[in-house]
């Protein structure tokens, strides 16, 4: 049974110049009867591109970030000006591995109402996750420490292996190695109007925000400093704040 597109009007538009490329509209009626949603699923005028996969369709519908399809759309030497501001896109198909039917999209539906972030494919330990990478889905229910927001994803390093279709977790990611075991950075102190500074080995890779442990070359103590960029690091008050911001900002994910 076909069915339609459902778009979730934004508030705003989306910001910027519009993207070059061959000029596509999104599609008022459509269905992807299969797992995989594509662009031509999704625009008139995509022609050989059209087969570009877009998402993992694991249940009856999947939402996607709007902005991700542009940029991917955009990858692909497609324009979509998205004047509308839209946010999300919603696709409805047929169930997965059964026959279509009302009453089966009924059930795949009734048992996945919970919009859950996930992966459009699979990531390698070590991998920046970049914004075509995520999705919307449907699940039954969202994991405790599920990622509600794609920008704490962005930019972000996977710890392990992540596969398609998973749901994005905390746990998946931390921030990008900046500094490496055994690189030579510096460490300040600023406080009161007094300012030091010092130079030491990480004793471990470390991302921004890291606390990692670093020896003094001159006194070689091992003291605990919070990193900032590529080579540097603080101690003291700064580290305090800078520990205390990065707390605020993941709780409030």
């Amino acid at each position: 049974m076909k069915t339609l597109v459902l778009i979730a009007a934004a508030g705003l538009a989306l910001a910027g110049p519009a993207l070059a490329g061959q000029p596509v509209t999104l599609r008022a009626d459509t269905e992807s009867a299969g797992r995989l949603v594509t662009l031509g699923d999704l625009f008139d005028g995509a022609g050989a591109k059209g087969q570009v996969l877009v998402a993992n369709r694991t249940a009856a519908s999947v939402v996607l970030n709007a902005r991700v399809v542009q940029v991917l759309a955009a990858r692909s030497g497609l324009d979509w000006a998205n004047t509308e501001g839209l946010k999300t896109i919603v696709v409805r198909g047929g169930p997965i591995g059964a026959e279509s039917g009302p009453g089966a999209v009924a059930a795949v539906a009734g048992r996945g109402n919970v919009q859950v972030l996930s992966y459009a494919r699979d990531i390698s330990a070590g991998e920046q996750v970049r914004p075509e990478d995520l999705v919307w889905g449907k699940a039954a229910a969202a994991p405790g420490d599920a990622v509600h927001d794609p920008d704490a994803l962005i930019g972000m390093t996977a710890r392990r292996p992540l596969r398609a279709g998973g749901a994005a977790l905390a746990r998946d990611v931390s921030t990008p190695v900046v500094v490496k075991a055994g690189e030579m950075i510096t460490v300040s102190f600023q406080a009161e109007g007094i300012s030091l500074s010092v130079q030491g080995k990480a004793l471990a890779s470390a991302g921004i925000g890291d606390t990692l442990n670093v020896e003094n070359t001159a006194s070689k103590k091992t003291i605990q400093a919070v990193i900032t960029g590529p080579g540097m690091a603080v101690v003291g008050p700064q580290a305090d704040e800078l520990k205390a911001a990065l707390s605020t900002r993941l709780a409030s994910r």
